[in-house]
């Protein structure tokens, strides 16, 4: 697995602190990008978070997740957390290092108090010293937050500041591709009072070295009240994959309200079983806290595949261009009105994000059913270089190695050949191992992409 060295340079570490004013939880920010450019240290914030506890819960899960591995564990680095500012939130997301739990805090506009929020997208720093802070704040004190350097002019000349190089794996740029794709795909199937998601929470067993989360449940929504077990998947069951993982809900709940769990529209059946990911998001007062959990405990969100079949079109990778100089970090992309004014289907505009979403510039919000927009430093355009699948395909392509034949194709020249079919919706099949093992279930194999490619070029050029 490739990695690029990334450097998060913060003029302090931050921290908790108290004085006669009262408490201020200062994030120091490193470099990121902003609506004027590159900015070293953006400044987002100042003012108070009006639920304290919730809050600094709610920020300890996402930090937690980021340092922690629940696949095989073992101890290892962990990414600072991204933050986003969209003009009327803070948007808080790191992954788990097996790259297969997903966390996301939403601050919403009632959850601040103090100044007008900014808009751009960096990285906070959370260390070790500021998870033990944040575990102790409770009660009802006001709590003063600010997203950026406090004093700049004192902090840059007095020298001080922190500096980590952190190996950043490119499966972590694609988990953030993955994850909005598949939660594109989702649907609410229960919402529980937070109660009783605590005492299902304390039912599950701990995980253990041994056991590495690789275990699958599911449950079944009683009158929207409560979540039964249930020995066996149905129509109506939820899956929980790797449930050990939702433990890292269980600080935050008793400040919740609600907990909305979602599952995928129509989920592929694969060789492994029929397990899921799922989402559980927690309702907090003026915020929101998401938990994605990947198919299975071993399956990170870089490898499934779902941004694959855009990313073989020629023209998404054409649209992102223009559709992304019309992204202002918007809390809400409305597709409609990109559509408007791009002069583009809506189909299109929805393949044009997914491709920007390669790039880290797109995230999926379930509780309002659209896109936003953040900035990473990544380009969309080296998407196809962290997508081995898709250069297979492209490799396959240029050496005329697929052949059609109605709804047949052959791909691969000799005894390497593979037949792939489409059925009569349209969707492919393919004789490879690949298949075999996944049956679609992480995304199409390289030979399928390949006849895709063909079909899209060959369709194009009969009209």
């Amino acid at each position: 697995m490739t990695s690029l060295i990334h450097s998060y340079t913060y003029l302090q570490p931050s921290a908790v602190s108290e004085s006669t004013a009262g408490r201020t939880l200062a994030l120091e920010t490193s470099g990121g990008v902003t609506p004027a450019g590159e900015v070293a240290n953006p400044r987002f914030f100042h003012g108070f978070l009006t639920a304290p506890a919730a809050a600094a819960a709610a920020l300890l899960t996402v930090a937690d997740v980021a340092a922690t591995r629940y696949f095989q564990p073992a101890a290892s680095a962990s990414l600072d957390p991204v933050v986003t500012a969209d003009g009327d939130r803070l948007r808080m997301e790191s992954f788990s290092g097996c790259c297969g739990v997903y966390a996301r805090l939403d601050v919403l506009a009632p959850g601040l108090d103090g100044d007008d929020v900014g808009h751009g997208t960096t990285n906070v720093d959370i260390s070790s010293p500021l998870r033990r802070a944040l575990a102790r704040i409770g009660g009802l004190d006001p709590l003063q937050l600010t997203v950026g350097p406090g004093e700049l002019e004192v902090t840059t000349f007095d020298g001080r500041f922190v500096e980590k190089q952190v190996p950043l794996p490119e499966r972590w740029l694609r988990g953030f591709a993955e994850a909005q794709v598949l939660a594109a795909g989702f649907a609410l199937r229960a919402e529980i009072p937070a109660t009783e998601a605590s005492a299902f929470l304390r039912t599950l067993p701990r995980p253990t070295l041994r056991s590495s989360a690789r275990t699958t449940r599911w449950v079944v929504p009683v009158g929207g009240r409560s979540l039964r077990p249930t020995s066996r998947p149905s129509q109506d069951a939820v899956c929980l994959p790797g449930p050990e993982r939702l433990l890292a809900l269980q600080q935050v709940l008793r400040h919740a309200r609600t907990v909305r769990v979602y599952v995928p529209v129509r989920a592929e059946s694969g060789a492994e079983s029929d397990a899921a990911a799922v989402v559980w998001e927690v309702q907090l007062p003026g915020m929101r806290l998401t938990l994605m959990l990947s198919q299975n405990a071993s399956r990170g969100f870089s490898g499934e595949g779902g941004v694959l079949h855009d990313l073989a079109t020629g023209a998404a990778a054409d649209d992102a261009d223009l559709v992304s100089a019309l992204l202002a970090w918007d809390p809400r992309i409305d597709v409609a009105e990109l559509s408007r004014q791009a002069g583009l289907p809506a189909g299109r505009v929805c393949a044009a994000l997914t491709v920007l979403g390669t790039s880290g510039q797109i995230g999926y919000d379930l509780a309002e059913e659209a896109h936003f927009h953040r900035h990473l430093p990544f380009s969309a355009g080296g998407a196809e270089a962290r997508n081995p699948r898709l250069r297979g395909a492209r490799a396959l392509v240029a050496d005329g190695a697929v052949r059609l034949d109605g709804a047949l194709a052959s791909v691969g020249k000799g005894d390497r050949a593979h037949v792939v079919r489409a059925d009569d919706t349209g969707r492919l099949s393919c004789t490879c191992l690949w298949w075999a093992k996944y049956r679609g279930g992480r995304g199409p194999c390289t030979h399928a992409l390949a006849v895709s490619m063909v079909r899209d070029t060959t369709t194009k050029a009969a009209r």
